[in-house]
């Protein structure tokens, strides 16, 4: 990858850890490619830009497309520089990043899908994703971070601004599987609007820190939100999840479900909000934080809370920590499997819930695997 200064004008350039997770892809909307600081592949079915959809990287978006990134781009209404202290950092050293805008009525079928991929050790990345779907339009993007473990400390930043208007349908799919030698640090906001949905999953695999901090802004009456969640830590890995789940307006529904499994002497934290505004009433949110632990020397810290300052509300929260039992592990070795394959069973149930509730065939098949090679199951 490292060889290419320019951009690739065919998938057969791709290498083979892009080429193979595309291919698995299927049928897609549109295709991006980032390596390093770079946006190095593109492609889009050109029959959407006939509808008005833009799905382009952010050189072509200032070019052509100045006044909506003006309007989203890091707004106050979203994620304003000062979120916090890795939103300003992100906002002063942001590089390159996708931009996706879906005009009113438009329905895009198939997902379009991002690649992140990192070839030279010890730099910084700092990639945003502004996806906007305008009045009663239908999008779905997912995002696939993968690298191998390098020689050298690297740093990514990346920012997610996520934009659903009145009666629009937003999924956001993240896949995070970078190299140790990844210190990674995310933000996401989504922001709902009236009779709007925005649903993200994501899933935190790879990196020696994951940092997240992932929020949904209800700022419409009938607004909802699903935001699901998979981590698993192994060896030494810390894997850290911030969640906010923030009800400005009225008879709106949120509904979080973070799993996470760590094993070795690995590291989870949770840390989940809901708050609910003053005229907020008639708010119904949920938040759930369940964890396995598949060994004594692991820690898991989760830590759910409420601030309500309305009435008339349902907010529920809780989390749990759990060992397998090992009556289930000796049921199943007990049948002539043995103890791995009946961890990766265990492990699998438990993650199920969350999987199942995506209905994209190639994502769940890529979380599963990847799972599958994170408690030792593929070698």
């Amino acid at each position: 990858f490292g060889e290419f200064s320019s951009r690739l004008s065919s998938r057969d350039e791709l290498p083979e850890s892009v080429k193979t997770p595309l291919a698995a892809a299927g049928e897609l909307s549109g295709v991006v490619v980032q390596n390093d600081s770079s946006i190095v592949y593109h492609e889009v079915n050109p029959a959407l830009a006939e509808q008005g959809v833009i799905f382009a990287d952010f050189d072509t978006a200032i070019a052509e497309h100045p006044e909506l990134l003006q309007k989203y781009f890091m707004s106050e209404e979203i994620v304003p520089a000062g979120d916090n202290k890795f939103a300003a950092l992100h906002g002063a050293f942001w590089t390159t990043g996708t931009f996706v805008y879906v005009p009113a009525n438009v329905e895009v079928e198939l997902p379009f899908r991002a690649f992140a991929t990192l070839s030279t050790p010890g730099i910084g990345t700092f990639f945003h994703t502004l996806i906007v779907a305008e009045e009663n339009a239908r999008v779905t993007f997912i995002d696939y971070c993968q690298s191998e473990t390098l020689s050298a400390e690297s740093i990514t930043d990346n920012v997610v601004e996520l934009h659903a208007a009145s009666g629009a349908e937003l999924r956001y799919i993240q896949i995070q599987d970078w190299g140790r030698h990844v210190w990674n640090f995310h933000t996401q906001t989504g922001v709902v609007h009236q009779d709007a949905a925005i649903k993200t999953l994501n899933v935190a695999l790879g990196s020696q820190l994951s940092k997240g901090m992932i929020s949904s802004t209800l700022a419409g009456p009938g607004s909802q939100a699903e935001m699901l969640g998979l981590f698993f830590a192994d060896e030494d890995q810390h894997i850290d999840h911030q969640t906010r789940q923030f009800h400005q307006s009225p008879y709106a529904t949120s509904d979080l479900l973070f799993k996470g499994t760590v094993k070795d002497q690995a590291r989870t934290v949770f840390s989940g909000t809901i708050k609910v505004a003053p005229k907020a009433h008639g708010t119904d949110s949920y938040q759930a934080n369940r964890n396995l632990s598949l060994s004594p020397k692991a820690r898991i810290d989760t830590m759910p809370k409420l601030e309500i300052e309305a009435n008339d509300v349902r907010c529920t929260h809780g989390a749990t920590i759990s060992q397998i039992e090992e009556d289930y592990i000796f049921y199943l070795m007990s049948r002539g499997i043995n103890r791995t394959e009946a961890e990766k069973l265990i492990v699998d149930g438990f993650f199920d819930e969350v999987i199942e509730r995506v209905p994209v065939e190639s994502v769940q098949e890529t979380v599963r695997t990847a799972i599958d090679k994170k408690i030792g199951y593929l070698i």
